[in-house]
């Protein structure tokens, strides 16, 4: 396995990939990610432990959805059991997933705690058990600086952890050299990741304001906000199923020649 260096544009391309594949098994990957969505709210929802919880399961979470677009790419249907493959690969990996998840959980917390020593938590605790977003809240200059450290700290530590779990899975990488591998693939390819990024904010702004103008020229405004949110969710299910191209395309092993994503279609899969 080694580290591939691809263009700028391979970020457009991942996007595009991702879109394309979640439209050819729509239905499949819109409910893959319903019950990823369900999975780690019903964790989160466990009392004292449930919020950790969410975010150890977080990672082989994410896995699942990355195995069903790989499976969607190759032309298969993804079942509902595909979701769960960290743990259907032998009890050595599904340690090592689940170590990989404690240390994602134990790292977000101390972002959260390092935008507490600002705010005085308010931010950390509005994040992990949620709450009132007031209009006194949001317009508190330590809550504003407590979100934008957050922010600033999440990038990297989102770069660790981009990678990790399909390193961890499909390499056999160890968690805590796949945290690292992770970040060094996501700093030599960050033009393309910074495009893959712009890609997708104008792909939800572009779909917002269609959302918008169409439900003014219908004369009911009012129906923008219901539609929002399924199209928010469809658009999301689509992002995570353009995971799996960014990962493909950012490491080769010895015997595999890297291509890029041919027009009509995602790029091969292994």
């Amino acid at each position: 396995m080694k580290l591939n260096i691809v263009p700028a544009r391979a970020g457009f391309d991942w996007a595009r990939a991702g879109v394309r594949t979640f439209w050819r098994q729509p239905l499949a990957l819109a409910g893959l990610f319903f019950m990823f969505i369900s999975l780690v709210s019903v964790a989160s929802l466990i009392p004292y432990v449930g919020s950790v919880l969410a975010l150890v399961l977080l990672p082989a979470a994410t896995l699942g959805l990355m195995a069903a677009t790989r499976e969607a790419a190759q032309g298969r249907f993804p079942m509902p059991s595909v979701l769960f493959t960290a743990f259907r690969a032998g009890r050595p990996q599904a340690r090592a997933m689940l170590l990989l998840g404690a240390m994602y959980a134990t790292g977000f917390l101390l972002v959260l705690g390092a935008s507490a020593l600002i705010d005085g938590g308010a931010f950390a605790r509005m994040y992990l058990v949620g709450g009132a977003l007031t209009p006194e809240l949001l317009q508190s200059a330590a809550f504003q600086n407590a979100m934008w450290v957050a922010m600033a700290l999440y990038l990297p530590f989102s770069m660790m952890f981009w990678h990790a779990p399909a390193l961890v899975h499909w390499h056999g990488i160890t968690p805590g050299k796949s945290v690292f591998f992770s970040f060094v693939a996501c700093k030599r390819n960050f033009g393309a990741f910074a495009l893959y990024v712009l890609s997708w904010l104008g792909l939800f702004f572009a779909v917002g304001v269609l959302v918008m103008i169409v439900t003014i020229t219908l004369g009911q405004p009012g129906l923008m906000n219901t539609l929002m949110f399924p199209t928010a969710m469809l658009l999301a299910a689509m992002f995570f199923s353009s995971m799996w191209f960014t990962f493909h395309d950012s490491f080769v092993t010895d015997d595999e020649a890297p291509a890029p994503a041919p027009d009509d279609g995602p790029a091969a899969t292994p």
